[in-house]
């Protein structure tokens, strides 16, 4: 896997308000998705996606991710909106959003779709990332296909509101637990995204909450999801921003210790060390597993661009 690109917020922006683009700059959200899909009505698309070239090329959007959500393939949009958007500011994008995927096939032909345009531009091929999001129980039986279409593809996004509306589900209330089901009923569906992502080894992303006011509500959500494995979580408004930065990034108590891991398993399986397998923590016991472990949570710690607190020294 390619070193983590931090994507603990993912922050919803509509390309046909000129405004929200330019006041998105100044957020602290790590990815931004400048939007011409749901957010963007049909007669406003042609006028939004001239928006959106213009924020990407204008810059200052730091060293957050810029991503573009395009239409579907089942729409009238797709081809069009690749076609500007990359043309027009391919230099200054790092991923295409492509949404209500079904299967491998779709994103195989947004692929090669990219590969066209970049080289009519003069643009390194092959350097556009893809963002597949799963919205129906057709993408969700293909998500494996759908992880391997692609080596463009970096992450697998859970799309809850048209997948609700797939599988018919009787709620109306969007990314949140239902008082009639003991359980979660997204549980089976962040988890099969997740095995494929994993798999795959590029960032699983939670979606959206709707009810964008209600912040605890939104931390229980997104503390599922992180608790999982998840990388990340949509953001819909700035309130949310610094709870999902907070929630898909490690305490700095985790985010020390993991660190304090790897430098006593190094150096307990080097030369000076004596070439153990397994050494002794404090009273922890680690070992390869813990090092895995360690490795991920590190990994997002680093990604964040959290510092350490504390240092290891080797035992005398």
């Amino acid at each position: 896997m390619a070193e983590l690109r931090s994507r603990r917020s993912n922050l919803a922006v509509p390309g046909s308000n000129p405004r929200f683009l330019e006041k998105a700059k100044g957020l602290p959200a790590d990815q931004v998705f400048l939007d011409l899909e749901d957010a963007c009505a049909p007669l406003a698309k042609p006028g939004a996606r001239k928006n959106i070239v213009a924020a990407l090329n204008e810059g200052g959007w730091g060293e957050k991710i810029r991503t573009v959500r395009v239409n579907d393939w089942t729409t009238e949009w797709t081809f069009q909106d690749v076609l500007e958007v990359v043309g027009g500011a391919g230099a200054n994008l790092d991923c295409i959003m492509l949404p209500k995927v079904q299967d491998a096939a779709q994103v195989k032909a947004l692929d090669m779709l990219l590969t066209q345009i970049e080289k009519a531009n003069g643009l390194e091929v092959g350097r556009i990332g893809i963002e597949a999001q799963i919205e129906t129980a057709q993408g969700l039986i293909n998500v494996n296909d759908i992880a391997f279409a692609s080596q463009r593809i970096e992450t697998i996004i859970f799309g809850p509101a048209d997948f609700m509306a797939s599988i018919n589900m009787k709620s109306l209330v969007v990314g949140a637990l239902h008082p009639d089901y003991p359980g979660d009923p997204f549980h089976y569906i962040l988890m099969q995204i997740l095995m494929a992502a994993r798999a795959r080894g590029v960032q699983a992303i939670d979606g959206p909450f709707l009810q964008v006011r209600d912040v605890p509500a939104f931390e229980e959500v997104a503390k599922r999801s992180a608790m999982l494995g998840f990388d990340g979580k949509w953001v819909l408004h700035p309130g949310q921003i610094d709870a999902a930065n907070e929630i898909y990034a490690p305490s700095q108590e985790d985010y020390d210790h993991a660190e304090l891991i790897l430098d006593a398993y190094d150096w307990a399986t080097s030369e000076a060390g004596g070439k153990k397998g397994s050494a002794m923590l404090g009273d922890e016991m680690i070992d390869e597993a813990s090092r895995k472990m360690a490795l991920v949570v590190a990994g997002k710690g680093r990604a964040a661009g959290m510092t350490r607190t504390s240092s290891f020294t080797p035992p005398e």
